[in-house]
């Protein structure tokens, strides 16, 4: 099984990033796009080659980085007026619309049928989904794996007063799964592909079938009502971006292995997982939307957002040029 200081590698220094007061905030004249990535996908690799740099530069726009472990306090940050842009999963923007951030959707992509995936140890008891009843199992909350977790336990009849939630970002779970210290752990690549190629892990379930694996680009509301041109030329430039990944594979796979530290066959599995098109990114389609009314409703119901949410309340719909 890896090691913490292992799991930590997929991020680097990326938990620095995750406290708020650490961002930049933006100056009177804004000329920079503040930016939130992740170490997975699109973005990442449009850091690499400074795609975005480039497309950017006869705008006279410079771009900065700042990386993040997950989605939840990325969001915080662009609902703050701290960052300009970020990449997330489907959970965290409820959570953000639900405190007030002022954010709004602008992009969206699919990710691989099976980008989750539920793990246990190989000598667990646990067979079967349902044996989680009265287990710990670990995700992030406010993640993707929010949902995913929520999905597999429903899939068996179970709802989360039936195990023990455990509230750990990857690199802690990582190290509680390690240890013993929890009984499952619900995450998502590339943890969930390292996890997976340890012969001490077993896949009791992967998302695929449970749910549709959305993917989003936000933007501050207050940027993107200023730089429109901005925001979809960052968007068009990211469905070029990996439009040629997906064309590369074997290029991208060396690329995102160097940026995460994911040994390129662990990475290969990932990018090659069912389903999985890097260059499927577009403006947010009506059918993102139709997918995350529905999730915020579930959730809402469920007692995990606070309030009715209207998705389409804080979408963007870019004027034609």
């Amino acid at each position: 099984m890896f090691t913490r200081r292992q799991t930590l590698g997929l991020i680097g220094a990326a938990a620095a990033s995750t406290i708020l007061p650490q961002v930049r905030t933006a100056s009177a004249a804004q000329t920079t796009l503040r930016i939130g990535w992740q170490k997975f996908g699109v973005l990442a690799l449009a850091r690499r080659t400074g795609a975005l740099e480039k497309r950017l530069e006869a705008k006279g726009v410079s771009v900065e980085w700042n990386e993040f472990t997950s989605g939840p306090p990325l969001l915080e940050a662009v609902g703050a007026d701290a960052l300009d842009f970020g990449v997330t999963g489907d959970v965290p923007p409820l959570f953000a619309q639900a405190a007030g951030g002022n954010l709004l959707y602008v992009g969206a992509y699919r990710g691989p049928a099976a980008f989750h995936g539920l793990l246990v140890h190989k000598d667990s008891p646990i067979q079967t989904i349902e044996d989680l009843k009265g287990k710990k199992l670990a995700y992030k909350r406010g993640s993707s794996a929010h949902n995913f977790a929520l999905k597999v336990l429903a899939k068996a009849g179970l709802s989360l007063s039936d195990i023990t939630e455990v509230d750990l970002p990857p690199p802690d779970a990582g190290a509680a799964f390690k240890n013993g210290a929890i009984d499952a752990w619900a995450i998502w690549d590339p943890f969930f592909a390292v996890a997976e190629a340890d012969p001490q892990t077993r896949v009791v379930a992967t998302s695929e079938g449970l749910l549709d694996n959305w993917g989003y680009f936000l933007g501050n509301g207050t940027f993107t009502a200023a730089h429109p041109e901005i925001i979809a030329d960052v968007i068009d430039e990211l469905a070029k971006v990996g439009a040629a990944a997906q064309a590369d594979l074997d290029g991208t796979v060396k690329t995102l292995s160097e940026i995460t530290g994911v040994p390129a066959d662990i990475t290969r599995v990932t990018l090659t997982r069912s389903q999985a098109d890097l260059g499927k990114v577009s403006l947010f389609p009506d059918q993102a939307l139709t997918y995350q009314q529905a999730l915020a409703d579930d959730f809402y119901k469920l007692g995990v957002v606070p309030k009715q949410l209207n998705v389409s309340d804080i979408v963007w719909r870019p004027k034609a040029s």
